[in-house]
């Protein structure tokens, strides 16, 4: 339950979302409240959202859950279609309460990002990339975000593709060239500059830093350091992506990590730092 309404497709984690418009202790509740739905020529289709807290013993059979839909779109004074509606409403059970609304269903379009032109075999994935963007920028509005050490673009392309207002930036001028290509392949409007992140005089809200640490372009202990200095002098908030920890590298520049998490690829252990 939030009151902010977030797009289910910003995150690889949300399949759906229901925007209530009508609640009540029972089913007959909602149906007195849908009485109140005009759509005049337009049609409408309800669904029934399997997402619930029930016990396995209440739950609700595939049965029951067409029959809850067809009783509420008997109270709903417009047209029904199954294939192509105007309006899609939800109903689900949740907490012990009935809620009905709008219902919202994720593209999931980081799927699609997964088939890039250009990508490395131990570049974050697109999900957890996804992720990453939106822990550093959660509410794109007004917000100026930074990737140093973009890559091959992989966080680069899933922060594009939710709105958020973000530059790259690598020293290796063939990878900046990969990261071009996925960004135009994708039909994504973001500027990556080849150079140093010590070259960096702009300031940033947001920053995310995912330490290079494979056999292309190894960094020793005193360059992370250099990399992790530089992303606070530029960056207000900054998630720091590492294989190895490097939390007193943190400590030592002024950051303070406020949340973090592990991630799994293959062999690889990334830690996953968010900090201020």
């Amino acid at each position: 339950m939030s009151d902010q309404a977030v797009d289910p497709d910003r995150s690889p984690f949300m399949k759906e979302r229901l925007e209530v418009m009508y609640q009540g202790d029972s089913l007959s509740d909602i149906w007195e409240q849908v009485k109140e739905i005009q759509l005049h020529e337009a049609t409408f289709k309800v669904i029934f959202v399997k997402m619930n807290d029930l016990a396995p013993e209440h739950k609700i059979d595939f049965e029951d859950a067409r029959s809850i839909e067809r009783d509420i779109g008997e109270y709903i004074d417009a047209e029904a279609d199954v294939r192509h509606p105007d309006f899609v409403y939800g109903i689900i059970t949740l907490g012990g309460r009935w809620y009905f609304g709008n219902y919202v269903k994720s593209k999931a379009i980081w799927l699609g990002h997964m088939q890039k032109p250009r990508s490395y075999s131990i570049a974050l994935s697109t999900r957890v990339a996804r992720a990453a963007a939106n822990i550093a920028v959660p509410i794109p509005n007004g917000i100026k975000a930074i990737d140093p050490c973009c890559g091959i673009g992989t966080v680069l392309v899933e922060a594009l593709s939710m709105g958020i207002d973000i530059d790259g930036r690598d020293i290796n001028h063939f990878i900046v060239r990969g990261a071009r290509e996925n960004l135009k392949h994708f039909e994504l409007q973001g500027e990556i500059i080849c150079g140093d992140i010590a070259d960096i005089n702009d300031q940033y809200d947001a920053a995310v830093l995912d330490l290079p640490y494979n056999h292309f372009s190894r960094t020793t202990p005193e360059e992370q350091l250099s990399l992790i200095q530089h992303t606070r002098r530029i960056a207000k908030i900054a998630v720091i992506i590492s294989v190895d920890p490097v939390d007193d590298m943190l400590a030592n520049v002024g950051f303070t990590i406020t949340d973090r998490c592990t991630t799994r690829k293959g062999s690889f252990i990334r830690h996953i730092i968010l900090c201020s």
